[in-house]
């Protein structure tokens, strides 16, 4: 029996689209030999739905729109994944042959932790399903059902219940197909692999994983399809599909269950370095953002440092340097470096590039705000308002630019500044896509220093990213002689506490012990996390590349006063 995984791209909601070219897929499938065609999970409704699942007539859709691809499928079987209500909601698995639905599978663990929600509109599936496609017996499991949350140290959470895999090869099936809607987070890669590895020693049969691809949200799926087969010395890797693209992974499945003489296949996943996977990713996130919201280029302020510099890298190879337009807004502080090092950048790239000083504006809010000042009696002195006033000042030009030319804007801030507040509200932190909001300044330089070490990789001709953009000391240049480490300690300390209080949820008494870190420095860094929410609850949507982003998967509450 011929197998196809089809790494899907779905677009959220677009149901009569999505079976539309799931149909398509299927054609494609077909012409290379395939007999069993299985696509992702909820790939016609795209995952996650979210609430668009309570919303009147959508499921009824969903249903009108399968039973119409079923009707068409002929001389295949097909597994594509759809909610499904009869007595209550599933997240499931129809199988199509000859014109019908001849049998569903319901999900039967419903994770609901980080951005998962699943709980909320699901009920749990309680049987396993096996069906024989060209004499193969073959289970059919959903995502967590084969995760059970080990991917992301969440198994706890499923003590106790039944095992979805063990109950399907207790009911005959040779291999185990678990179409996914699995969020890309770097190292949660290799976690899966491990996983699916474990399965096939444990119980000897293959497994076939197929993860849908694309960018919804915040949320980016990398595809990375996998067939792991029983082998002399282990689980052995028989087919894998690439990364962040849409494919279909054809794999021969002998009716005999016998894998020993099909050759093992290189990884395209775990010979993929973190950088490489993080750029992908980024990339995929900004192109299908755009992509399915309707924008077709970008804006972004280019200052010179190396936060822009590498959201203009990714914002080129997601749209097109065609399509992206970099404005300089220089104050009487930035450097002449800096404007330059921003416009070599552009050339670099081949992007439109455009100066507008913000002398004059800035001027006259301070004039307005001075008069201001001298009317209620407060401290004319310069001091964090007045740099705020500036950053404020770019915000608003570049939304202009924004609104008048349909270009969505890019901000440019990373976690390390969202995390601690150094960032400003309707100001530098305006815009519609927040592209490093997940990436911390450690990462962003390790990222850029990769980009110039292999241009050709990231799919430039030669390094972009100015060397004085990466080696000199990072400042928002708001003040003369500034620099970011005025007042923050330096980033490698910075970001491991970070990493350490929002990833790791540890305690700040614990991050003092085991870093050796000053605990002042760790109890303000800490502080500075907390009384910042407020400003991340207004940010924009950021693309989660990280087990613990700032965003829907992190509830902190704004008005609190543990200080634990």
């Amino acid at each position: 029996m011929k197998l196809a995984l089809v790494q899907f791209n779905p677009v959220v909601g677009d149901v009569s689209g999505n079976a539309r070219r799931v149909a398509e897929w299927v054609e494609r499938a077909k012409s290379g030999g395939a007999e069993l065609v299985v696509f992702p999970e909820l790939a016609l409704t795209g995952y996650p739905p979210r609430d668009l699942l309570h919303q009147e007539g959508f499921l009824e859709a969903a249903r009108d729109a399968a039973v119409g691809l079923a009707a068409g499928v002929r001389g295949v079987t097909v597994m594509a994944g759809c909610p499904w209500r009869e007595s209550g909601t599933t997240n499931s698995v129809l199988v199509m042959r000859d014109g019908e639905i001849i049998a569903r599978y319901d999900k039967r663990l419903l994770p609901t932790y980080d951005v998962f929600d699943e709980d909320r509109y699901f009920e749990a599936g309680d049987r396993p399903l096996v069906v024989e496609a060209s004499g193969v017996r073959v289970g059919v499991s959903v995502c967590e059902d084969l995760w059970k949350g080990a991917d992301v140290g969440s198994d706890h959470r499923y003590r106790g219940r039944g095992d979805p895999v063990g109950d399907l090869v207790a009911s005959g099936a040779s291999l185990i197909v678990n179409p996914s809607a699995s969020p890309f987070v770097l190292g949660k890669g290799a976690r899966q692999r491990a996983i699916l590895t474990r399965h096939v020693e444990r119980h000897g049969v293959a497994v076939a994983a197929v993860n849908q691809v694309g960018g919804n949200d915040d949320l980016i799926f990398d595809g990375h399809a996998a067939v792991f087969v029983p082998g002399d010395s282990g689980a052995r890797l028989v087919a894998a599909g690439p990364g962040f693209e849409e494919a279909v992974v054809l794999v021969d499945v002998p009716s005999d269950g016998r894998w020993s003489a099909r050759a093992g296949v290189d990884d395209p996943l775990r010979g993929a370095s973190d950088e490489s996977l993080l750029f992908r990713a980024l990339v995929l996130g900004v192109r299908d953002y755009c992509r399915k919201t309707g924008f077709r280029s970008c804006v972004l302020g280019l200052s010179g440092g190396i936060d822009s510099a590498l959201t203009a890298c990714i914002a080129s190879a997601a749209l097109g340097a065609d399509r992206v337009l970099g404005i300089g807004l220089p104050s009487r502080y930035s450097s002449a470096g800096s404007v330059e090092d921003a416009r070599a950048l552009a050339e670099n790239l081949g992007m439109s590039w455009r100066l507008m000083p913000i002398d004059g504006p800035h001027a006259a809010v301070e004039a307005s705000l001075g008069a201001m000042w001298r009317s209620i009696g407060a401290s004319a002195e310069s001091g964090v308002t007045e740099e705020n006033v500036q950053s404020r000042v770019r915000g608003l030009l570049l939304m202009a630019v924004s609104n008048k030319t349909g270009a969505i804007l890019l901000t440019t801030g990373n976690k390390s500044e969202l995390a601690v507040g150094y960032c400003t509200l309707y100001g530098d932190m305006n815009g519609g896509l927040a592209v490093l909001s997940d990436v911390t300044k450690e990462q962003v330089y390790r990222l850029s220093r990769w980009i110039n070490a292999e241009p050709r990789r990231a799919g430039f001709a030669s390094p972009p990213i100015p060397e004085a953009s990466i080696t000199k000391a990072p400042s928002a240049e708001l003040r003369p002689n500034q620099t970011d480490q005025d007042s923050l300690p330096p980033y490698e300390m910075l970001d491991e506490i970070i990493e350490r209080y929002v990833e790791g949820r540890q305690c700040a008494a614990r991050i003092e012990r085991e870093t050796g870190f000053d605990s002042a420095i760790v109890r303000r860094i800490v502080r500075l996390i907390d009384t910042s929410e407020y400003k991340r609850r207004q940010m924009a949507t950021g693309l989660k590349v990280t087990g613990l982003t700032f965003g829907p998967g992190r509830r902190w509450p704004i008005a609190q006063g543990y200080r634990g």
